[in-house]
């Protein structure tokens, strides 16, 4: 490798390193405080950067807020797919998505889900953002729908599919309705009658 090769990897993986680190900051600031409420200046700030290396990374707030969402995504999901194969086979890898949830709920970052937040505030007319979490949701629709093929004996793939978007709304309601009643009733409640279901 030359020297002019090798200074270019080095140089490559620092500007990897330093919107990474952004990403990060922005990503805590975001989930903590809300999109709205938090300014670009308070991520420079936090993240001890100058503003014209943020901009050399990312265009807009909005363009760091999709990133949010990917990576706080990318996160929960790895998590969630390796606590859910730890489970029994059978109806145990589909009622561990509340078990997941709760576990999730007790943790002290815990402020909901990502998605909910972000799109309660911003406008309708956000398309960017709001395709992103729609992805995301749907993302999660196909992992469920997989589980309940998997798991459970005598479904077509469409009835697979609905059964999922059936467990989904269930999980959606419990993430939500925890956060807002701060307690962990709604996740044992949605587990209860996802039980039920299966």
């Amino acid at each position: 490798m030359s020297i002019f090769v090798e200074f270019a990897y080095i140089c490559k993986m620092k500007r990897a390193l330093v919107k990474q680190h952004i990403i990060e900051t922005a990503s805590n600031l975001f989930y903590k405080n809300g999109y709205n409420r938090t300014g670009i200046n308070e991520i420079i700030k936090e993240a001890n950067i100058a503003k014209a290396t943020l901009y050399n990374h990312f265009k807009s707030k909005e363009d760091i807020c999709i990133a949010y969402l990917k990576y706080k995504n990318q996160g929960f999901t790895e998590d969630l797919k390796t606590f859910i194969n730890a489970k029994t086979i059978g109806k145990q890898k589909l009622l561990g998505l509340f078990d997941f949830l709760q576990s999730f709920y007790s943790s002290k970052e815990f402020n909901g889900c990502w998605c909910i937040n972000t799109v309660s505030e911003i406008p309708k007319s956000n398309v960017a953002i709001r395709n992103e979490i729609v992805a995301q949701k749907e993302a999660l629709i196909e992992f469920i729908s997989d589980l309940v093929q998997d798991n459970l004996k005598g479904y077509t793939k469409d009835e697979s599919f609905k059964i999922a978007k059936q467990i989904f709304i269930l999980y959606e309601g419990a993430i939500s309705e925890s956060h807002l009643q701060d307690n962990p009733w709604p996740i044992q409640s949605a587990k209860s009658i996802c039980e039920q279901l299966i």
